[in-house]
């Protein structure tokens, strides 16, 4: 059996599954933890002295800003472009209105009775970067949760591999990227309607996968952090979750939003797992069981 080492980053569970007993076990173990611990206090939100907060509350002014914030920036601006705006880091005003504005551990089911729309995002195109160096418009904010989530998870398998581990899986909430020569595990698919149940089992022994729900953030009827950026609120879609495989976790946790709002259209170019409204589950992953394209 392999190896496990869990704790607990960025509002999920972390788990590390290695080769047991490995010499470089331990210290691949605290890697992986000081990694996601500094990219937290770069990325959250929910931190005011966190890099993210400092760069929001700058809005209209240029902000230096570390290189690791710079390549993720503009990592989601590539994506925004690629997804035409399904994908979009300039939600987090809706984000907000809809009710998620502190850590979700802190917000009581039901306490927010009342969705304050602020209209379509989009505003990514705005966004002015250069170098080491950003403008944010004013009136916008960036929320890099689930993406920056994945990029963190990616990093983090390269080094736990790049430390002399065979492979490495790194899981952040159902969020997983394997590195190294894995010889595969797998992956169940969580029921987005039943907890503890599993809709499928995906084998993965490459890349990542991602998965994105509007059950799970959720704090009372129609309120979730699932943003639909062409209407600013949280989506209503046919979609109630996605499962998408990428060679990054940070691609796919990309993938997962464009997914969920295209719905099935989407399967007909990306390997993913869809379950939509009534439980009918669409998938369009190469074989059976098997998540790696």
């Amino acid at each position: 059996m392999p190896s496990r080492h869990g704790f607990r980053a960025m509002g999920t569970d972390v788990l590390l599954i290695a080769p047991r007993a490995h010499r470089r076990l331990g210290e691949a173990a605290e890697e992986v933890e000081r990694l996601f611990g500094r990219e937290e206090r770069r990325f959250s939100r929910f931190r005011p002295d966190s890099e993210l907060s400092r760069v929001n509350r700058s809005a209209g002014a240029w902000t230096g800003v570390s290189r690791g914030f710079a390549d993720l920036l503009a990592f989601a601006l590539e994506a925004a472009a690629r997804t035409d705006g399904r994908f979009d880091p300039t939600v987090l005003p809706a984000v907000v209105a809809a009710g998620y504005d502190r850590d979700l551990d802190e917000v009581p089911a039901g306490a927010r009775e009342a969705l304050r729309p602020t209209g379509p995002c989009g505003r990514w195109r705005e966004i002015e970067l250069e170098g080491r160096r950003v403008r944010m418009p004013t009136g916008v904010g960036l929320d890099l949760g689930g993406v920056a989530k994945g990029w963190t998870v990616d990093l983090a398998a390269r080094a736990a591999v790049e430390l002399g581990l065979p492979w490495a899986v790194v899981n952040a909430g159902g969020d997983l990227r394997v590195d190294g020569a894995c010889p595969g595990i797998w992956v169940g698919v969580d029921d987005p309607e039943v907890p503890g149940a599993e809709v499928g089992r995906l084998r993965l022994a490459s890349g990542a996968l991602a998965s994105s729900s509007v059950t799970r953030r959720a704090w009372g009827p129609g309120l979730h952090h699932l943003i639909d950026p062409a209407t600013g609120r949280p989506s209503d879609g046919r979609v109630l979750q996605a499962t998408a495989w990428a060679p990054t976790c940070a691609e796919a946790e990309v993938a997962t939003k464009a997914a969920l709002l295209e719905g099935e259209r989407f399967l007909e170019r990306a390997p993913g797992l869809l379950v939509l409204r009534g439980g009918s589950i669409h998938t369009s992953f190469p074989s059976e069981g098997e998540a790696a394209a």
